[in-house]
């Protein structure tokens, strides 16, 4: 076509830019967000699918700040669901552990989230009553003002600061001991796996440190020790015993990097049946997280976005 008064090619006019939702575009903040206050792929789903539910069903123009509109939803959630699961918790069978999540590295760099996202942080805010859970959250992971949180749960942004302080505290004074380094947590990773392979229980032993202590979290569903362990022969010992039963033939462990972390996961063929997440402290195994419950594996291939689980490896050979 041409343009009547030049006589040339009229420009092409420019493509018509699509909106995207303000959901999609946040949902991996929102899913984070989640997890974090609760502990829970699953559980994270299911707040992120009421949460789409609330979005769509309001004005949407008339939302000023569609994120901050959102984070509030999806916190006011979790916060309901945390009140709720903690009767829930303590009738559980045998120790509670959260639900694992296969992080890939750059995923975990992008959030910035790879230490927050730990097991073991995890297990510490469990300690934290609901409203602590949630303002620790906002504040020390997402970086949200006290006048922002306050906003997002109805309450004094005073308030909100000493609910932060009393949290950050309490995490402060619980949070587990750990070694950064990579290589060294890749050579004792590699070494678990060569000792639990060959049975060997002087190695395994050498790699615990004296006060090491192992959970296990079965559900009730399979079974699983009901009571923490503690110790190097003890846990050693029942970790071998375990891999010596006729049902853990077919088992091997493979690394894979779950919660931000080199961890361990053992799969039978396709099908994942176990993860295995530990702290490590001066070149040895001090607390050891064995996920056995088949009821939270399941999220594990919610969070690979794929029919069955996504191992990342980091750093091994």
């Amino acid at each position: 076509m041409k343009d009547r008064e030049t006589g040339r090619p009229a420009p092409a006019p420019e493509p018509r830019q699509t909106a995207i939702d303000p959901f999609v575009e946040h949902r991996r903040l929102l899913f984070g967000t989640a997890y974090h206050m609760l502990g829970s792929v699953a559980d994270a789903e299911d707040i992120l699918q009421d949460a789409w539910l609330k979005w769509h069903a309001v004005d949407q123009d008339l939302v000023e700040h569609p994120k901050a509109y959102l984070v509030r939803t999806v916190t006011n959630l979790a916060l309901n669901h945390l009140t709720s699961a903690r009767a829930v918790r303590e009738t559980y069978v045998g120790p509670w552990l959260p639900e694992p999540l296969i992080t890939p590295s750059n995923a975990v760099e992008e959030t910035e989230m790879a230490e927050t996202v730990s097991t073991a942080m995890l297990v510490v805010l469990e300690t934290l009553n609901p409203t602590e859970r949630v303002v620790f959250v906002l504040r020390e992971v997402f970086g949200y003002s006290y006048a922002e949180i306050g906003g997002f749960l109805d309450r004094p942004a005073a308030t909100v600061r000493q609910i932060s302080r009393r949290a950050r505290s309490h995490v402060q004074a619980r949070r587990p001991r750990f070694d950064a380094d990579d290589g060294a947590r890749q050579e004792v990773t590699e070494k678990f796996m060569a000792a639990c392979h060959g049975g060997d229980l002087n190695a395994l032993m050498e790699l615990l440190a004296p006060e090491v202590t192992l959970w296990n979290d079965g559900g009730g569903i399979v079974t699983a020790a009901r009571r923490p362990l503690h110790g190097p022969d003890h846990v050693a010992r029942w970790i071998l015993g375990v891999m010596a039963k006729p049902v853990s033939a077919d088992i091997r462990l493979e690394p894979a990097v779950v919660n931000g972390e080199l961890s361990v996961v053992g799969m039978i063929g396709d099908y994942l049946v176990g993860a295995l997440t530990y702290d490590i402290h001066d070149g040895r195994i001090e607390n050891i997280r064995f996920q056995v419950n088949p009821n939270k594996l399941n999220g594990i291939q919610t969070a690979g976005g794929t029919d069955g689980p996504t191992l990342n490896t980091k750093g091994t050979r």
